[in-house]
């Protein structure tokens, strides 16, 4: 009887063992391929320093203000409904509101990073 129950617990703890090893393997490949894809994703240096001030990327930015280029005037427009529209004294959340600042302050550095990579402003227009 006692055989029986060493040779199980044997049996046992191999098949975790396996089973914690494969599971080990699997999270490194996938934290590999993960760090991956965000170093891809954000290729472009100052487009990747303002995501990690910020904690938000363009296309969040983007679907959070409910626009789908940056155009300032669009831009200025859905920040301002959706403010108001979180406003905490008009029973709105806090936390959404904030998450409408945070979103256009990343699109109005992204719009102005766009406007330094043009160059300066062309005096002859």
């Amino acid at each position: 009887m006692a055989k029986q129950l060493v040779q199980i617990i044997i049996a046992g703890t191999q098949v975790v063992g396996k089973a914690f090893a494969n599971a080990l393997r699997q999270e490194i490949r996938l934290s590999q391929e993960a760090a991956k894809a965000r170093g891809s994703q954000q290729s472009n240096t100052g487009q990747a320093a303002e995501t990690a001030r910020l904690g938000m990327t363009i296309e969040e930015a983007q679907q959070i203000l409910n626009i789908e280029k940056l155009e300032p005037e669009d831009l200025e427009k859905n920040y301002l409904h959706l403010f108001e529209a979180n406003d905490k004294a008009k029973g709105g959340s806090f936390y959404l509101q904030s998450k409408v600042v945070r979103a256009k302050e990343r699109l109005d550095q992204e719009i102005n990073l766009e406007k330094h990579k043009q160059g300066p402003d062309n005096p002859a227009s």
